[in-house]
């Protein structure tokens, strides 16, 4: 029961911090050369999509 829980838990957090890596990348990273970005939006939109899958194979594992 506890490790289904923890699960949950770290894989929102990975997602959010996805999520917000993403937003500050986009919005508020300005000055960066543009490869770094892009390497940047790489690694956060793997993150969310590492989460989405986990989160899938979570509801997917029986209890």
């Amino acid at each position: 029961m506890w490790t289904r829980g923890l699960n949950w838990a770290a894989i929102t957090l990975v997602g959010v911090f996805g999520m917000l890596w993403l937003g500050v990348v986009v919005f508020a990273a300005t000055a960066t050369p543009g490869w770094l970005r892009v390497a940047q939006v790489v690694f956060s939109v793997s993150l969310i999509v590492w989460a989405g899958r986990r989160s899938v194979a979570l509801l997917r594992s029986p209890a």
